[in-house]
């Protein structure tokens, strides 16, 4: 639990996400289309990423990816990245988080 958290307090945005996974690719690519740079962390190729799944499943992550964190906390998976974005809410949250300049 501790490594998800330190993780994903590094960087404004952080996704936890799978190589072989369409919604992280696609989560991953509304990010980049709005200008974020968020930190990336493949858990099928990452050392210990067993464990942070798991990690992330006790957060309350279902399905465990994607895991989006931005400013430090967690947002949720992707419906909940998708609601935030067509709220009009997750650009100003990438914002005040300082992962774009807008």
């Amino acid at each position: 639990m501790e490594r998800v958290r330190d993780l994903a307090s590094r960087k404004a945005a952080v996704i936890f996400t799978k190589s072989s996974c369409c919604m992280c690719h696609s989560i991953k690519a509304l990010f980049y289309e709005l200008g974020a740079s968020p930190a990336i962390h493949e858990l099928d190729k990452e050392a210990g990423g067993r464990d942070m799944e798991i990690a992330l499943q006790r957060l309350g992550c279902n399905p465990t990816v994607p895991a989006v964190f931005v400013g430090g906390k967690f947002v949720g998976t992707a419906r909940d990245v998708i609601s935030l974005h067509i709220d009009g809410d997750l650009k100003q949250m990438l914002i005040e988080a300082r992962a774009i300049w807008f």
